[in-house]
């Protein structure tokens, strides 16, 4: 059964025809995509106003990036998100999000208005889901075969998508036993975590059964790595191929897509949604 409504803090947001689009805000010096763009606090905030401008219906704010680089201890990361989160939450009527697999982090962010924690590490820390339901924040259960940081290039699995499920499934009941209901607990197939490029083309292939546990499934396939592989493209020209990804993504059940274009994506969405609500002859 498709899940029907997504809980973000005190709101309850029906998506049963419509995903939500989260914006992505880096404060990384290193990120993947923008190299920096965003780190200085002013760009941060001028990015965050031009999603929030577009569309966005939910900011997500990371300061450490998912592949290997120069260590980021505690301290910093929390010097880079805790500030940028209660910013936004001043400036912004948008539900934020911080990208984090420290609980501590986590912890504190929520205490500065965050509503969800979006962990690629499937809650290696085990305080990450107790932090979630002390502060009744909702969380993004990741696939990642691993670990974030942690080169992966050749990853073996003897049946993919049964077991990126089931991890998903063990990770949502371990979310669900704290106390997080069904709304508050989305999945995250991990596209590029651990994966080849053709393995994450069979999991956003295989979106409609990982969408059908009653849980919202986000979808973060934006400027991936496997996108340029199967197509040849470098960095700057996976915009159309990224927007091709969240529609059929979305055609096939999920309710959250994370992306760099909001505007594009808002669009994607905003026409699906219309064509799931438009009523026959």
């Amino acid at each position: 059964m498709l899940a029907t409504t997504l809980t973000l803090g005190d709101r309850q947001v029906d998506v049963t025809h419509r995903a939500l689009v989260m914006g992505v805000l880096n404060r990384t010096p290193d990120s993947f995509y923008d190299k920096g763009a965003t780190f200085a606090f002013d760009a941060f905030l001028r990015r965050a106003e031009q999603l929030v401008g577009d569309g966005a219906d939910l900011l997500d704010v990371g300061g450490v990036k998912a592949g290997p680089g120069p260590e980021v201890t505690e301290a910093e990361e929390l010097e880079r998100v805790v500030p940028a989160v209660a910013a936004l939450r001043e400036r912004f009527d948008v539900p934020v999000s911080v990208d984090t697999w420290r609980a501590s982090v986590a912890r504190a962010c929520y205490a500065e208005g965050a509503v969800v924690g979006n962990d690629i590490s499937g809650f290696a820390d085990p305080d990450y889901l107790p932090a979630a339901a002390e502060h009744g924040a909702t969380v993004v259960a990741t696939h990642i075969r691993l670990a974030p940081r942690v080169p992966d290039p050749d990853p073996v699995y003897a049946d993919l998508v049964g077991e990126v499920e089931t991890a998903l499934l063990e990770r949502a009941a371990r979310a669900q036993a704290v106390g997080l209901g069904a709304s508050r607990v989305v999945l995250d197939a991990g596209l590029d975590l651990g994966k080849t490029a053709e393995q994450s083309l069979a999991l956003l292939r295989a979106s409609d059964r990982l969408a059908a546990h009653g849980h919202p499934l986000l979808l973060s396939a934006s400027n991936k790595t496997f996108l340029g592989v199967v197509l040849g493209l470098e960095l700057d020209e996976r915009g159309p191929a990224s927007l091709a990804a969240t529609a059929l993504g979305v055609t096939l059940g999920c309710r959250l897509v994370r992306v760099h274009d909001v505007k594009g994506s808002r669009q994607v969405c905003d026409v699906l949604a219309a064509i799931s609500e438009a009523s026959g002859p």
